[in-house]
């Protein structure tokens, strides 16, 4: 088996799903904690930033900066307890650590920090950014020739930034077929919904227009249709891949799923518990299974 060809996968539907869900937990418990933070894109990408972290990269937590290593960087930095919450339970730090969320003196800042938290691979935070840097290191991969691949992860609301559609050119324009843009299209950003604010539709044949392979997922909260998608990105070559996933923003908290006022807003204490019962819920069910 090649470097890059798929491997084995380390866990089934069922446990990725159990995954997700503690990653949903961490990411409530953290907002909760810090009483500040954003919620709602974090658990829209609960699927995703599981299925990265244990499935689809070559990653080691015990050596967060091998030089093998797939990378991955997160445009839309404020979604960092989802990040943070996939990096803990994957043993990149304790799992307790994400209490001390926004904390003053914690390394779990409000955006990733390469410097200070294991499992970064770049310090992240103003929008349309993250992407830039993600080419950049697939282009580096290129001229060294090595075999990493890069992913990151967009906002719908962030590919509002033009800065985005550069680094698209450049990256189609160089047919980076190591590189993998992911865009979480959960419909909200902070101001309402996308195709109010400045509509970014149809996001799927604007990547096409920069030469990206592009694959829309109908259903981004789904496993089977991440895998499959996620394999079709490890087939194409010649062309860098855009991965368009339709999400449900505040998933798997009833009272914050497709709600655009849960973007960067804290529960309170009765939330949190309510939050967390749904979230016991969904576990235990999936227990049954």
């Amino acid at each position: 088996m090649g470097r890059n060809e798929k491997k084995e996968g380390v866990m089934n539907k069922l446990e990725l799903q159990k995954t997700a869900n503690e990653v949903r937990k961490g990411i409530v418990t953290a907002v909760h904690s810090a009483k500040a933070g954003h919620p709602g894109g974090s658990l829209s990408a609960a699927e995703v930033f599981t299925y990265l972290y244990f499935e689809e990269m070559n990653i080691d937590p015990k050596d967060p900066e091998k030089a093998d290593r797939d990378r991955f960087v997160l445009s839309k930095g404020h979604t960092t307890p989802g990040l943070y919450s996939a990096l803990a339970l994957r043993g990149y730090f304790p799992v307790e650590d994400l209490k001390t969320f926004r904390k003053l003196g914690s390394y779990l800042q409000g955006h990733p920090c390469k410097q200070h938290v294991p499992g970064v691979d770049m310090s992240s935070g103003s929008l349309g950014q993250g992407i830039s840097a993600a080419v950049g290191m697939a282009l580096s991969a290129k001229l060294t020739n090595d075999d990493y691949r890069v992913y990151t992860l967009l906002g719908d609301g962030e590919i509002q930034e033009g800065q985005v559609w550069e680094a698209a050119m450049f990256a189609g324009a160089r047919k980076l077929d190591n590189l993998v843009v992911i865009v979480d299209n959960n419909g909200l950003q902070i101001d309402g919904k996308v195709e109010d604010v400045c509509n970014p539709y149809p996001i799927d044949k604007k990547f096409e227009a920069f030469n990206f392979h592009v694959i829309n997922v109908a259903d981004g909260n789904d496993f089977d249709q991440l895998a499959a998608a996620f394999a079709e990105a490890r087939a194409t070559k010649g062309a860098p891949t855009a991965i368009i996933m339709k999400t449900v923003k505040g998933k798997g908290v009833s009272f914050m799923e497709n709600q655009a006022s849960w973007h960067g807003t804290a529960p309170n204490d009765e939330q949190y518990a309510i939050a967390m019962a749904d979230l016991e819920k969904v576990g235990e069910a999936l227990c049954q299974k």
